[in-house]
């Protein structure tokens, strides 16, 4: 894993929370620190050890839960703890790629684990099929112990690695199916570019996330939609919540002429202006910008540096309002810390904790009873303004 330095600008609760993390720094910080000795936990796990009535849980998952007992007295929801296996997935998520076979889990109402796979991918590959049955991986046998982080992290690995998986038989006249897999690099997509169904002449890029790879991603989108004669863009950050701070950034700047992207501020640090110096490939579209009330973290903060700078409306609803920014920091056990270090504030110096940004079009989404009331509302907007702001 890569131990380089990140802040996470979004990715919370437990992905959700992890999404709403606004600003990771980098992606991953890891530094030994000198650790004292706790005589009072000590104290308290001793006397546990020897009066309580059950059996006492290890000493790592005491360890897992004495951290979760010092957040919760620190109150803020966004420092978080993340075991192992959530901790990997999230890493994935913000790098934009995983080593793995690509498949989707789902638990069935019996409780067992089915397997969904990817097109062109490595399972598909080896053959399996929709609707299968994972029964085993790497000797293991599943159990309802499992959950769904730990056997997705389980399935994933270092490209060019083996995994062994154990099926269930496909008939009752069926032996039951093992495959060696070997694991390739699995891309996650974070930005997508489409033609407006109805408005060929407007593009859309919508965006699920910021990774390492959004805004190459971006400005490949970008760059086809041009090809195909759009004159106008919607950029779509709906249920976007968030992710790595340097990729809203840059997707930021990509859309701007000049102006202030955002404003750091740390705890005795001087203040860090990011700032737009250079007119971005997309500075001159005329553009329209969709939130919702899950467009978190980095996606906040590509919206307020457009609207801000008057580079584009916002069209849709009050977003979620996430301005801190949390450095991760991996645990000697495969686990993290998110830790609130930094807050951000608009261009214009506003701090969106609790509020939000407030659209300048309001959308009820109740209007879209036979379509995207978001999307129809910034195709009127664009009509209306000849596509400029």
């Amino acid at each position: 894993m890569n131990r380089g330095r990140l802040s996470l600008a979004g990715l919370g609760l437990a992905l959700v929370l992890i999404g709403f993390a606004a600003g990771v720094a980098a992606r991953s910080l890891w530094a030994p620190v000198r650790v004292e000795t706790h005589s009072l936990l000590s104290e308290a796990e001793a006397l546990l050890r020897s009066h309580f009535l059950n059996d006492v849980p290890g000493s790592e998952d005491l360890q897992r839960g004495m951290i979760r007992g010092m957040l919760e007295v620190i109150g803020d929801p966004f420092t978080v703890y993340l075991e192992p296996a959530a901790h990997e997935l999230m890493t994935d998520a913000l790098t934009g790629e995983y080593g793995g076979i690509g498949v989707l889990l789902s638990r069935d109402a019996e409780g067992n684990i089915r397997l969904v796979p990817m097109e062109g991918s490595p399972a598909a590959q080896a053959g399996i099929v929709e609707g299968d049955i994972l029964l085993a991986i790497d000797g293991a046998a599943i159990d309802a112990d499992w959950s769904q982080d730990e056997i997705g992290a389980a399935l994933r690995g270092a490209e060019g690695s083996t995994v062994r998986v154990r099926l269930a038989a496909r008939a009752v006249d069926q032996a039951g199916i093992e495959l060696a897999i070997e694991r390739r690099s699995i891309p996650l997509p974070s930005a997508t570019g489409f033609l407006q169904p109805e408005r060929p002449d407007i593009g859309v890029i919508a965006l699920t996330g910021f990774t390492e790879h959004t805004a190459q991603e971006v400005r490949q989108a970008f760059d086809d939609l041009v090809e195909r004669g759009i004159q106008a863009l919607i950029l779509d950050l709906r249920s976007n919540p968030g992710g790595l701070l340097d990729a809203g950034v840059s997707v930021a700047d990509f859309f701007l002429e000049s102006g202030t992207i955002v404003i750091e501020q740390r705890r005795g640090q001087r203040e860090v202006v990011h700032r737009a110096e250079d007119a971005g490939p997309a500075s001159v579209i005329p553009l329209a910008v969709l939130v919702d009330g899950s467009t978190a973290s980095s996606a906040e903060i590509v919206a307020a540096a457009l609207q801000a700078n008057q580079r584009a409306p916002l069209i849709g609803e009050a977003t979620f309002g996430k301005g801190s920014v949390q450095l991760i920091f991996e645990l000697a056990d495969g686990s993290s810390l998110h830790i609130t270090s930094a807050r951000w504030l608009t261009p214009d110096r506003q701090t969106l904790d609790g509020s939000g940004l407030t659209p300048d079009v309001l959308v009820d989404p109740a209007n879209g009873s036979l379509g995207d009331a978001f999307a129809a509302a910034a195709i009127a907007w664009i009509d209306a303004h000849g596509g400029g702001p």
